[in-house]
């Protein structure tokens, strides 16, 4: 889930952040990381949009009382809403499912950043340079490597829905700058309001099996259903708007790259996920390509150009 961002007065001047912060935000990616290990024994536990319903449902038990009525922004909110909730989230589980490997869905969910890059300059009208440009290039053909590994290739069209779940999220940012004087918890509770819902009949629609999951689920399958909504919904997403609300979004970005390596880490300590060189070779050369077009972001904004 993503939130506006702050208006620059309530943006700290200085971009060097506190030692504080820092650990706040090294905890907040390190629960990220984890978050992606609990999705992974969630969906093996309960059919993966279900899970997803049960989630986003979980969550809005704690945010229903945050919900507003905003006028005149009611479609943006949906439509932000539907994107970065429901259409992201469910094709990111669904992904995480046929995926065998979680550390191959750390990496190819950070394709969000060049996506959301490419839609800013088809949507937004914004133009880039040759820098970010070699990053998303790098970022693709590095996603291209992992795909045509022999072990990847076999879940090919897990990694896909991953992807395609980064595109929906990104897309869902475009309706979400168009938001104004929402808070992020707000902005929080219409997704889990929205994506609860339309989970939950697209689970009844298209899968089975949801009370028998229920019934059988150990305390791996709830503990993972509890971590992945309070720990990272609530806890770390909190942890991302404080912090949001602190400093610029460009400053914080490339310490946010420290998620999908731990998801690589605990991918191959907990759930050991087997890394071939041809993944660590496209996993390098993708996490390269974002952190170039991150950095390059970052030194556009510290400059005002």
């Amino acid at each position: 889930m993503v939130a506006s961002s702050p208006s620059s007065s309530s943006v700290s001047d200085s971009h060097s952040i506190s030692g504080k912060h820092l650990v706040l935000l090294v905890f907040m990616n390190l629960v990220w990381g984890l978050n992606l290990i609990s999705s992974k024994i969630g969906v093996a536990q309960f059919p993966p949009i279900f899970f997803t319903a049960l989630r986003f449902g979980s969550l809005a038990l704690f945010l229903l009382p945050l919900l507003k009525i905003h006028r005149g922004q009611m479609q943006n909110l949906f439509l932000a809403a539907m994107l970065t909730g429901p259409a992201a989230f469910s094709l990111l589980f669904m992904g995480v499912y046929y995926a065998e490997d979680a550390a191959t869905v750390a990496i190819a969910s950070q394709m969000g950043v060049p996506i959301s890059t490419l839609l800013s300059i088809w949507l937004l009208g914004e133009t880039i340079r040759w820098r970010r440009t070699l990053g998303i290039t790098l970022a693709f053909i590095g996603m291209v490597v992992i795909s045509f590994d022999p072990r990847v290739f076999a879940y090919w069209e897990g990694l896909a829905l991953v992807v395609a779940s980064t595109f929906f999220s990104s897309l869902g940012v475009i309706f979400v700058k168009r938001l104004y004087n929402i808070r992020a918890l707000e902005l929080q509770a219409w997704i889990a309001i929205v994506g609860g819902s339309v989970l939950l009949m697209l689970s009844l629609l298209f899968e089975t099996g949801q009370w028998q999951s229920m019934q059988a689920a150990d305390w791996k399958g709830w503990t993972a259903l509890a971590f992945t909504t309070l720990m990272s919904s609530l806890v770390a997403h909190t942890a991302w708007y404080y912090l949001v609300s602190k400093y610029p979004v460009t400053s914080l970005s490339p310490i946010t790259l420290l998620s999908p390596l731990f998801g690589i880490f605990f991918g191959v300590t907990l759930l050991n996920d087997h890394l071939t060189a041809r993944m660590l070779i496209g996993g390098a050369v993708t996490l390269i390509g974002v952190f170039i077009v991150v950095m390059r972001e970052k030194k556009l904004v510290d400059t005002g150009t």
